[in-house]
C-alpha cells in the first residue's frame, strides 16, 4: 500500500500535466491525420529510438505515408503533437510565415548561440539585415582566387591516391572545405593540417552526434536531466575545441583592427589581389555602427564555419560519388569544362561561373538525391491554414526537405541521378517550390551563392585532372543532423591525362 500511493500520485501528475499541455495547444477544426503506429502515452516517440540509420529509415517511411494523405501528417511525441510537411506549397507557406526556429534548436545554442541558423526570430531578423552585405556579390567575387588556390591544393592532395584503388575521399573534401571557410570567414590559413584543424573536424562530428543522440533520447530534452548526462560531458569537451579557434582569432584580429594594423588578406596569387574575410567585415560593422558585440560576432563566425564547410564538403563528396557511378554524366560535365576552358589549366574566373550550366545541374541533382540538411523545424506562432489542413499554434512543424526532393511530382525517375532534367523547364516539376536545397522563404540559407561559386570552382579543377569511379548504390545512410553515409564514401580516381577516354567512361 505504501508503494501504491506514490505510484498513483505520479500517474495522476503525469495525466494532469498531459491535460494542461493539450489545453495550451488545442487542436484546430481541420487537423492533419495522425500517422499510424502510435502507442498509448508515448505516442510515436518509440520511432525515435535506435541508431541514426534507423532514424533515417523511419523518416523515409513517414515521408511515404505523408504522400498518400496529402503531404501533411501529425504525430505525437508523448503529450506533444508535431506536424510533418512534404508538400512543396505547404512547405513554402510555413517557411515564409513562421520564422521562429523550434525549441529543438536550443540543443545547438551552446555551440552556435544566436547565429543565423539557431537564433530567435527577433534577433535573426535584425542580424540578417546586418549580414546581407557581407554576402554581397562584390564581397564573394573577392574570394574567387581563394576558391581556385584551395581547389588546386585539393587536386595536389588527391594525387597520391590516383591509380591506387578505393579510398575515403570525404577525408579530403572536408579538410579542404574547412581550410577554405577558415580563410574566407576568419582570414586564417590552417592549410598545413594542424592539430587544431584535425581536432576541429573531429569535434564537429561528435557535436552533430550528440545533438541527434539528445533528440532521440526524449528524456534528455529537459535541460535539468541533460546536465547530468554523459552526452552533456561530451558536448562540453567538444565546445572547448570548437570555440577556441574563433575566439582566439577574434581576439587577435580585434586587437589588430583597434591598432590600425589589420590589412586585407593576400590571396596568394601573383596578381596581388586581396580580399576581406567575413570576420573583418563584422568587426568593421561593430566598430563603425556599434551593433555587434564580441559574443555575437563569434556566434556568427562559428555558424559560418560549420555551415560553410560541412555542407559543401558533403555535397562534393556525394557529387563525386554520383559522377563516378554515372560515367556518361561525368563525361558530359567534363566536355562543358572543355567548352569553357579549352585545354588550358587557367583559374576559374568570375565570368566562367555562369557559363558552367551543366556543372550547376550536376550539383542541384546531387543535392536533390542526397539532401544534405534533410529536415528543418519551425515553431508555429499562429494557427496556419494550408491547402488541405489547418495547423495549430504553439506546435512544432518539421519540414522534410528530402521529402520535397523525392516527391512524386519529380516523375517516374525521381530516384535516378539525372542532371539533364535541370536543362529545360519542361523536364522539371511545374512547381517553383520543388527544389529546396537551400531551404525556402526569407530564412533560407544566406550562403547559397558562396556555395555554388566554391563548389563549381572545385569541380572544375577536379574533373579536368581526374576520372572518378564509384558505386553510390552501396551507400548506407544515417542522419547526424546532416545526411551522411555510414560507410561507402569510397571512390577511385585516375589521372585523366594518363588514361584513355574509354577508361574514363567505364
Amino acid at each position: 500500500m505504501t508503494i501504491l500511493v506514490p505510484v498513483l500520485f505520479c500517474i495522476a501528475c503525469f495525466v494532469y500535466a498531459y491535460y494542461l499541455w493539450r489545453k495550451s495547444c488545442p487542436d484546430t477544426d481541420n487537423e492533419p491525420p495522425l500517422v499510424p503506429g502510435g502507442l498509448p502515452l508515448v505516442g510515436h516517440a518509440h520511432l525515435l529510438t535506435g541508431d541514426s540509420c534507423k532514424l533515417w529509415n523511419d523518416l523515409n517511411d513517414l515521408t511515404q505515408k505523408s504522400y498518400d494523405i496529402g503531404g501533411v501528417v501529425a504525430a505525437n511525441i508523448g503529450p506533444r503533437t508535431i506536424y510533418v510537411v512534404t508538400d512543396p506549397d505547404d512547405f513554402f507557406t510555413v517557411a515564409n510565415t513562421c520564422f521562429q526556429k523550434d525549441g529543438f534548436y536550443e540543443f545547438a545554442k551552446p555551440w552556435l548561440g544566436e547565429g543565423l541558423v539557431t537564433g530567435n526570430m527577433s534577433i535573426w531578423k535584425n542580424h540578417r539585415k546586418l549580414l546581407n552585405p557581407a554576402f554581397s556579390q562584390h564581397v564573394l567575387d573577392g574570394f574567387i582566387e581563394v576558391f581556385n588556390s584551395q581547389s588546386r591544393k585539393l587536386v595536389a592532395d588527391l594525387r597520391k591516391e590516383a591509380g591506387k584503388g578505393m579510398f575515403d575521399h570525404w577525408t579530403y573534401t572536408r579538410h579542404n572545405a574547412l581550410e577554405t571557410i577558415c580563410l574566407t570567414a576568419l582570414g586564417v590559413d590552417f592549410g598545413d593540417h594542424t592539430l587544431l584543424n584535425n581536432q576541429y573536424v573531429q569535434a564537429t562530428e561528435e557535436m552533430f552526434y550528440t545533438l541527434v543522440d539528445r533528440f532521440q533520447k526524449f528524456w534528455l530534452h529537459s535541460p535539468y536531466t541533460f546536465k547530468w548526462s554523459g552526452v552533456k560531458r561530451t558536448q562540453d569537451r567538444c565546445l572547448k575545441i570548437l570555440h577556441s579557434m574563433s575566439a582566439t582569432v577574434l581576439k587577435k584580429r580585434k586587437f589588430e583592427m583597434n591598432n590600425n594594423i589589420l590589412s586585407e588578406r593576400n590571396t596568394g596569387k601573383s596578381s596581388g589581389s586581396k580580399f576581406k574575410p567575413f570576420m573583418d567585415l563584422l568587426l568593421e560593422l561593430a566598430i563603425e555602427h556599434k551593433v555587434l558585440n564580441d559574443r555575437e560576432i563569434r556566434e556568427h563566425v562559428d555558424t559560418m564555419i560549420v555551415g560553410g564547410h560541412d555542407t559543401s564538403a558533403n555535397v562534393l563528396m556525394f557529387t563525386l560519388l554520383l559522377l563516378g557511378s554515372h560515367p556518361d554524366k561525368q563525361e558530359k560535365a567534363y566536355q562543358e569544362i572543355l567548352d569553357v576552358f579549352g585545354d588550358s589549366d587557367r583559374d576559374v574566373e568570375k565570368a566562367d561561373i555562369s557559363r558552367l550550366v551543366y556543372l550547376e545541374a550536376v550539383l542541384k541533382e546531387s543535392m536533390r538525391i542526397y539532401t544534405i540538411v534533410p529536415v528543418v523545424a519551425r515553431r508555429l506562432d499562429r494557427n496556419l491554414q494550408l491547402k488541405k489542413y489547418k495547423l495549430a499554434a504553439g506546435r512544432t512543424c518539421f519540414m522534410f526537405l528530402f521529402g520535397i526532393h523525392k516527391h512524386p511530382m519529380w516523375g517516374a525517375d525521381v530516384h535516378e541521378f539525372n542532371p539533364d532534367r535541370w536543362l529545360s523547364p519542361n523536364t522539371l516539376p511545374d512547381n517553383q517550390n520543388a527544389f529546396v536545397g537551400f531551404s525556402l522563404g526569407r530564412r533560407m540559407c544566406i550562403g547559397k551563392v558562396y556555395a555554388y561559386m566554391s563548389m563549381k570552382t572545385t569541380l572544375t579543377h577536379l574533373l579536368r585532372n581526374y576520372c572518378f569511379h564509384g558505386d553510390h548504390t552501396k551507400l548506407v545512410l544515417k542522419l547526424d543532423v546532416m545526411l551522411k553515409p555510414v560507410t561507402g564514401y569510397h571512390i577511385s580516381i585516375e589521372n585523366r591525362k594518363s588514361v584513355s577516354k574509354n577508361m574514363c567512361e567505364q
